[in-house]
């Protein structure tokens, strides 16, 4: 099955009692508004899974903008929802999909199977006249113990090491001016790691929320699959990375390794060269 599920197969589930639904809606602008949005309405018995609160860790000097959680963080907050190791999870925002991906991506890692992005976003499943309410769940307690695959990730030592010994496809999915080092809206420096390549997030969506098709994805990365490489993903704190992540597998090619810290870790050390071009 695809990663990639419709609002109205989304609104069928509505009332299961094995699928548990996520609202993360998340603006990196004011951190505080996907609440709101969420608490005045959001899909009905969905939870909202907040990137700063839920999907990310503790910020410190090195790691970037969105460490990863810690395990018990995530395994605690997935129980609150009554999420075990047998639920469907479905996750949907009106960020064209980029938070709902840091989600998936995120299930992946903790080695949950049955997990979906919904196409279109909120938006639209709103005016389409979907079950929507106010109401947020009740709190909920599920057994649920995560099977951690480290192997989705790759670390700042290893990424140095790919840089120097050019055996990895480093992907940056960031904008082009970002990539360029044209401008940076969001970290203190501009530019990108040595040696990758840009592959921005935005080109997987046909318009904004709703993914390409499975050939059309596979032709993004045509040119890139005849690579014996190893693929690595990055963007400026690990976010948009996913969208690229989930795209590769909707088209069923390599899965890439996300550096999770991204652009704004690597900066975070003296020393470190970047490129602009």
């Amino acid at each position: 099955m695809s990663n990639l599920v419709s609002p109205e197969w989304v609104d069928s589930k509505i009332e299961d009692e094995n699928t548990v639904i996520f609202d993360c809606r998340f603006s990196l602008a004011d951190p505080e508004m996907g609440y709101k949005v969420y608490e005045k309405d959001h899909i009905e018995g969905a939870f909202y899974a907040d990137l700063d609160k839920h999907l990310s860790g503790t910020i410190t000097t090195h790691g970037g903008r969105h460490p990863l959680p810690s395990v018990n963080i995530l395994s605690q907050f997935l129980s609150s929802c009554g999420v075990d190791t047998e639920k469907i999870i479905v996750a949907y925002d009106d960020q064209s999909g980029t938070m709902a991906a840091r989600f998936w991506w995120l299930m992946k890692y903790a080695g949950l199977k049955q997990v979906y992005v919904m196409q279109g976003g909120y938006t639209h499943y709103k005016e389409k006249g979907y079950a929507v309410s106010s109401k947020v769940p009740d709190k909920k307690s599920s057994e649920i113990k995560l099977d951690i695959n480290d192997n989705m990730l790759i670390t700042r030592d290893e990424v140095v090491k790919a840089v120097q010994q050019k055996d990895k496809l480093l992907i940056d999915a960031r904008e082009p001016n970002r990539y360029k080092g044209i401008s940076e809206p969001i970290d203190p420096v501009a530019g990108h790691i040595p040696t990758a390549i840009n592959v921005p997030w935005e080109i997987h969506f046909r318009k904004p929320g709703w993914w390409k098709d499975k050939d059309e994805m596979k032709n993004l990365y045509k040119d890139l699959i005849l690579d014996n490489k190893k693929p690595v993903v990055y963007c400026g704190s690990g976010v948009t990375a996913c969208v690229n992540v989930l795209a590769m597998s909707e088209a069923g090619l390599k899965l890439p390794i996300l550096y999770a810290g991204s652009w704004s870790d690597w900066i975070s050390y003296k020393g470190h060269e970047i490129e602009t071009d």
